[in-house]
């Protein structure tokens, strides 16, 4: 019996330890090239036979021709002809926060109440998910981590999908607080008639009311020398100051001009404007107040039921025509985050040009997030955060990623869905 039970013992540690992710990439000392690439460098430059030289975690060069013979002693990388881009960046995302949806103890998201500015996401993102490394190798290296919930949710933080603790993931602390703009109108669905009612929101004013007063309290904090320190009020310095960006959630044009006089009103240097907005009034006021948006994914339904069928494709050529600074996140569920390149290349079948659709989710993304300066594009200086892919990272049908680095590390591109899948393949004898 003894016997038996250390079998079933060792079983299951050696199942548990099969299970793992994927131990944190290593930084590489000295000098990397990396030759015969297609280089898209994130800007709308395209360079056919380049390469690309990487050194202590920064891009060094990044040049037309193959430039190896300058680097005698340095490592060298022939990718074939593969495809060279900066890591995407998903903003707006519960990655690293929430494990499984339906288990509340695996999700760390949300506080109670209505007003959270202190609220940090950054301490309890998981470097240890089993979500990230399915959404790393894809090609998405970057997220911010987003709380939800209540008028004002907290403070978001830009995080690597790769990383020990969020400690080492930690690309931006901070960087933005998040506000959930009050709807005028509010739904009920009633069970016995199957229909969906919508009301004016009694409480629309009151809340707004809510939050002038709050933003005046947090400004008078900012400015007076006060002998007590309010923790809510003193997390809104940043966003007061200039230094760190307003994000704030919105449902509809309406939505998105009131929160932009609001924003006007209470003299916020970094607003962003977080959802769909259509109308010419509504994107004319982004342009002239210099206010960017983030849209979310293509592949979602008209707004109302007698909407354009392709308007959310369409949305980004429209944003860009205006010259607003556009981004886009993936809105549904945070475990698919992994197709944000594909819902960004759909836009291209409808008036985009792919550098622009890859702007997106890559350079623009960085500008709205305030981490330009690190990642964003393939520049020297910045951040050695790329991926290696056989086609088209837009194309579902070409995309592969065979190598990713984050800072100069290159990282696994593991993870358990394919584990799983080698596993059955090998069952039924798939090749």
């Amino acid at each position: 019996m003894k016997k038996i039970i250390i079998a079933i013992n060792l079983i299951l540690i050696s199942q548990c330890i099969m299970a793992q992710n994927p131990a944190a990439g290593k930084s590489v000392a000295g000098v990397t090239v990396f030759t015969n690439a297609k280089i898209f460098v994130g800007n709308g430059r395209e360079i056919n036979n380049g390469s690309l030289v990487i050194e202590n975690g920064k891009i060094t060069s990044v040049s037309e021709g193959d430039i190896s013979a300058n680097y005698a002693s340095a490592k060298k990388v022939n990718v074939g002809g593969k495809h060279i881009y900066p890591g995407l960046i998903s903003p707006v995302n519960a990655l690293g926060l929430t494990e499984i949806e339906a288990v509340r103890t695996t999700s760390d998201y949300q506080e109670i109440g209505q007003l959270n500015s202190n609220v940090r996401a950054l301490i309890a993102y998981n470097t240890d998910s089993e979500v990230i490394p399915t959404v790393r190798s894809n090609g998405v290296l970057i997220t911010q981590a987003t709380p939800e919930g209540g008028l004002i949710s907290g403070r978001s933080s830009v995080m690597y999908l790769d990383g020990w603790n969020w400690e080492d993931a930690l690309l931006k602390a901070d960087d933005g607080v998040w506000l959930n703009w009050p709807s005028k109108m509010t739904t009920s669905f009633d069970f016995t008639t199957g229909t969906r009612e919508a009301k004016k929101n009694e409480n629309y004013q009151t809340t707004v009311e809510e939050l002038n007063k709050f933003f005046a309290q947090a400004k008078l904090l900012a400015t007076e020398n006060n002998v007590y320190d309010n923790l809510k009020l003193s997390a809104m310095n940043g966003v007061l100051k200039g230094n760190d960006r307003l994000y704030i959630q919105i449902g509809n044009d309406k939505e998105a001009l009131e929160a932009i006089s609001f924003c006007v009103a209470q003299q916020i240097k970094f607003p962003v404007i977080v959802g769909a907005v259509y109308s010419e009034t509504a994107i004319n006021a982004l342009k002239e107040n210099n206010v960017p948006i983030i849209i979310p994914s293509t592949h979602r339904l008209p707004a109302k039921a007698d909407s354009d069928v392709w308007e959310a494709y369409k949305l980004p050529a429209k944003l860009f025509g205006k010259g607003v600074l556009v981004g886009m996140h993936y809105n549904d569920s945070y475990w698919r985050t992994r197709n944000l390149p594909f819902v960004a290349g759909t836009a291209v079948g409808h008036g985009l040009t792919k550098a622009q659709a890859l702007s997106m989710i890559t350079i623009n993304n960085a500008k709205i997030l305030g981490i330009d300066k690190e990642v964003g594009t393939l520049e020297v200086g910045k951040h050695a955060t790329f991926i290696v892919s056989e086609g088209d990272i837009l194309d579902m049908r070409t995309a592969k990623v065979t190598q990713a680095f984050i800072k100069g590390a290159e990282v696994s591109l593991d993870d358990k869905q394919k584990r799983l899948a080698e596993k059955y393949n090998s069952k039924y004898g798939i090749k």
